[in-house]
């Protein structure tokens, strides 16, 4: 068996048997890492309270061969990102961050895209256990994993032609306000007046909006209030983010409805409720 010593970052986990448990972790190295941990819920001393959601580990991993699953012989806690459980709205927040990087996360990655991959997930978890719980925080980081993990929607160019998109497609659009351009789901971008012509079932959205977003994706987490997004243009960013990561994905997100609710892009603001009782996915 070949040891491991490295850093990870719990994603998920599964209480397995009478004492084990099972840990989805994001690891530099490689990407996503399914371990057992034996003994897990009666060994203090090999782990002593750090198999627990979000919580940023040094390891020791004992990899087995490919078809067998890693076993994780210790865990130090290195950062528990204590500040996502001071809400229910950072856990929510956190929960969505690292559902979705359980479930899109690459097993077996180059070491390259891997530590910029685990290097984001500590950016954007420490991101939203501080920053102020505005209501763009949640597109902003809705956006940014999926760019993360390249999988982000075109922004800027039509997706038929790939001509940059320009105040004439805008005023061709395709929704009550002529302010608006088409957005095809299925095909992941905007598309241009010329190739909007006789297409069904675009999401209408204005230019404004995408430019915002792919604004979005030049700032740094410190930089939110750089962001400028009205009440409509967050109702049209959750709507396109929400239906583009449902049709790519093919899966609903657990933590999504409960960021509906503790996020609505109506609201002037968000009103963070009593903090979760519970922490392990």
């Amino acid at each position: 068996m070949t040891r491991i010593q490295t850093e990870g970052l719990v994603l998920r986990v599964i209480e397995f048997g009478e004492s084990d448990r099972i840990v989805h972790l994001l690891v530099p190295d490689s990407g996503r890492l399914t371990a057992i941990a034996k003994g897990a819920r009666r060994s203090v001393r090999r782990f002593p309270g750090t198999l627990d959601l979000f919580n940023h580990l040094r390891i020791a991993v004992d990899a087995r061969r490919p078809s067998a699953m890693a076993r994780l012989d210790q865990a130090t806690l290195v950062r528990p990102f204590a500040g996502l459980r001071t809400s229910s709205a950072r856990f929510a927040l956190g929960c969505y961050l690292v559902e979705i990087l359980d479930r899109l996360a690459p097993e077996g990655a180059a070491r390259g895209d891997a530590r910029r991959l685990f290097a984001f997930a500590l950016a954007a978890l420490d991101h939203a256990s501080r920053a102020p719980l505005d209501l763009r925080l949640r597109p902003l980081l809705e956006l940014r994993v999926l760019d993360a993990l390249g999988l982000r929607p075109e922004l800027r160019r039509c997706v038929r032609c790939g001509d940059e998109l320009s105040g004439a497609d805008a005023d061709a659009g395709v929704g009550p306000s002529r302010a608006t351009v088409g957005f095809h789901v299925a095909e992941g971008g905007p598309v241009c007046g010329r190739c909007a012509t006789g297409l069904h079932g675009l999401l209408p959205i204005q230019l404004g909006t995408l430019r915002a977003l792919e604004g979005a994706l030049r700032l740094s987490p410190r930089q939110l209030d750089r962001l400028v997004l009205g009440r409509r243009a967050l109702e049209e960013a959750r709507t396109l983010l929400s239906r583009f990561h449902r049709f790519h994905l093919g899966v609903e997100l657990r933590s999504e409805r409960v960021l509906d609710e503790l996020f609505p892009a109506s609201s002037p603001a968000a009103h963070p409720a009593r903090a979760p009782v519970g922490s392990t996915a």
